[in-house]
């Protein structure tokens, strides 16, 4: 179901949604510019609890009161929307295969305000490399040029930092916060998503059936995990019951809290960092920035696929302009509202979605753009309401939890499908699991001359035998 003013229509099969053209960049506005989609409004006040868990990383790394972290959040999901009303016809997320190899570097920092300064100039770094590799041109030669066993192992190495760190099987004694801390929810949580996400039973059942609800369980990715696990997390009390207090109003006014944001935990507030904490940055910048370009090439892919199907509405693809809003919106998040989760490419479990939909033509969603500006909307807009965030707030530390164990799961299975010969898995197992009991930038080092000196040797003599055989 599409609402929007005549404005938003287009005057002809075949035109791009209107906007006012900025240079590379198109400004739509919601309903001026855009068509509100129902459904992706809907789906977003379902899962809008993901997006507020951040808070409980900014909470427990940094010690942010409540509010403040929550201010912190609201800037995130704004720029997700700005990301989108600029071009992109994109839903944005977190860069979360990197989020564990991100908490595990932070920890290593004693002192919160090093932290901070560590996670400032991390953001803004993966800012800078995403605006120069961009606009240059070099990001592609740069991704090609990473051997594939070191991409493996980055990935390898961020699913062990999450499964043995802090929100996976750390013991309590050590700060533990994942299984040990909530173990009847957080197992409940685990094996219900994989179920959903990954079972082989399963996608034979969504693939044979026709059930609403067994196709509503296929479309909301591990939300339903989340709710079930928060229901037996307060049934055997490891999860308070949600509190409201009325007096705080319906409605949250994030200006108090990014005033305190401004003053204490942003770039303004600690000034430049320690060289030597920039110099620790830049390799996670690197491995971050590896592993999120990977995404603008997925959202490239799938909206091309989409747009194929719907040759009604003309799509501007430029990969080089997505590079440029992820760059902009991290670096205006590490100068002001620094975030653990980073500012990424695409949510792709909520894309595929939206352009799955999409690609049944215009009665289902008039406009791409529309679907995912009106989902970024009210996304924002649910962090913004009180009575909601009260409700979900009990859940947010096990679902950072479930977070980061999912993605682990998911960064063994990308990883080890990139895999084909066993010297890539030899050099891509070593890089992960130095990575993961190390820091990630030594595991990289240790990936890169293991690389140089197995697979160097070993592409050169493939070269060789080759040229032989065609002659």
């Amino acid at each position: 179901m599409s609402i929007m003013l005549p404005s938003a229509k287009r005057k002809k099969d075949g035109d791009a949604q209107p906007g006012i053209k900025m240079g590379i960049f198109t400004l739509r506005l919601p309903f001026i510019h855009a068509p509100f989609e129902v459904p992706e409004a809907i789906q977003a006040l379902v899962v809008c609890v993901v997006g507020v868990s951040a808070v409980s990383y900014l909470q427990d790394m940094f010690g942010i009161p409540f509010a403040v972290a929550l201010s912190i959040v609201c800037v995130h999901e704004f720029l997700e929307l700005t990301y989108v009303m600029f071009g992109e016809a994109t839903i944005g997320g977190w860069i979360t295969p990197a989020i564990p190899l991100i908490t595990t570097w932070l920890l290593t920092f004693q002192s919160n305000s090093d932290r901070m300064q560590a996670l400032i100039s991390l953001q803004l770094l993966l800012g800078l490399f995403f605006i120069f590799f961009g606009m240059t041109g070099l990001a592609k030669k740069l991704v090609v040029w990473v051997p594939t066993s070191i991409k493996s192992g980055i990935l390898i190495g961020a699913g062990i930092s999450a499964i043995t760190g802090k929100y996976g099987f750390m013991s309590l004694s050590e700060g533990g916060a994942g299984i040990f801390k909530y173990p009847i929810s957080w197992i409940t949580g685990i094996v219900v998503a994989i179920f959903l996400l990954y079972s082989i039973g399963f996608s034979q059942i969504k693939l044979a059936s026709n059930n609403g609800l067994i196709k509503l369980l296929a479309k909301a990715g591990f939300v339903p995990a989340l709710f079930i696990a928060y229901i037996i997390g307060i049934s055997f009390g490891e999860l308070p019951l949600p509190h409201f207090d009325l007096t705080q109003g319906i409605i949250f006014n994030p200006l108090p809290g990014l005033k305190e944001v401004f003053h204490s935990y942003s770039f303004f507030a600690f000034g430049i960092p320690n060289i030597n904490i920039i110099v620790s940055a830049l390799p996670i910048a690197f491995i971050t920035y590896i592993i999120s370009f990977g995404n603008i090439v997925v959202a490239t892919e799938l909206t091309i696929e989409a747009s194929q199907s719907r040759p009604d509405e003309y799509i501007d693809i430029n990969p080089n302009r997505a590079n440029l809003l992820v760059g902009v919106r991290n670096i205006i998040q590490g100068l002001f509202a620094p975030t653990v989760v980073m500012s990424g490419p695409l949510w792709a479990a909520m894309q595929v979605t939206a352009t799955q939909r999409y690609k049944q033509g215009k009665k289902s969603m008039y406009s791409l753009y529309g679907g995912a500006i009106s989902f970024d909307l009210i996304k924002f807009l649910a962090v913004l309401v009180l009575p909601l965030v009260a409700l979900i707030t009990p859940i947010l530390p096990l679902g950072m939890s479930l977070t980061l164990m999912i993605q682990a799961f998911a960064c063994f299975i990308i990883a080890f499908g990139m895999l084909e010969t066993s010297v890539q898995k030899g050099v891509a197992g070593a890089t992960g699991a130095i990575m993961s009991i190390t820091s990630p930038h030594l595991g990289l080092l240790a990936g890169i001359i293991i690389s140089l000196i197995v697979e160097y040797k070993f592409k050169s003599s493939h070269k060789k035998e080759n040229h032989k055989d065609s002659h």
